[in-house]
């Protein structure tokens, strides 16, 4: 008798902890944003928040390390050298490869400044920009 107690105790225990896994996962939403293979050894990640002030155009540049990042808060033009140009929003991500040059990342808002978040996937000590004169 002392066991069967002790079982059924053990198994509502587990049904009320896997209801409660199961109510909590319920509440996560996931959404993929984005998947990159990056075919080099990963030494460091070094991670960036960057504002460009309204109608900020960066200068054309590349970077010596492949860089993902996500816009938090305004409008950016966004273009790789060989790629068509297309707007990036909030909550959007790009990936900008390994010594390809970026053409555009221009804050499209005359009046607000744009803030993103970029993460240099370092293979070393390279640098995480050089600008194209």
């Amino acid at each position: 008798m002392k066991n069967r107690i002790i079982l059924t105790i053990i198994f509502l225990f587990v049904i009320t902890s896997f209801s409660d896994c199961n109510a909590q996962e319920n509440k996560i939403k996931r959404r993929d944003l984005q998947s990159v293979i990056i075919d080099q050894y990963l030494h460091k990640v070094e991670m960036q928040e960057i504002i460009l002030d309204a109608s900020q155009k960066a200068p054309v540049h590349y970077h010596p390390c492949p860089v993902i990042g996500i816009v938090v808060s305004g409008k950016i033009l966004f273009q790789i050298d060989g790629e068509e140009a297309r707007v990036l929003k909030e909550g959007d991500v790009f990936y900008e490869p390994k010594n390809c040059r970026v053409l555009h990342f221009d804050n499209l808002d005359s009046e607000a400044s744009v803030k993103f978040v970029a993460a240099y996937l370092k293979e070393s000590n390279e640098k995480s920009i050089e600008l194209i004169h």
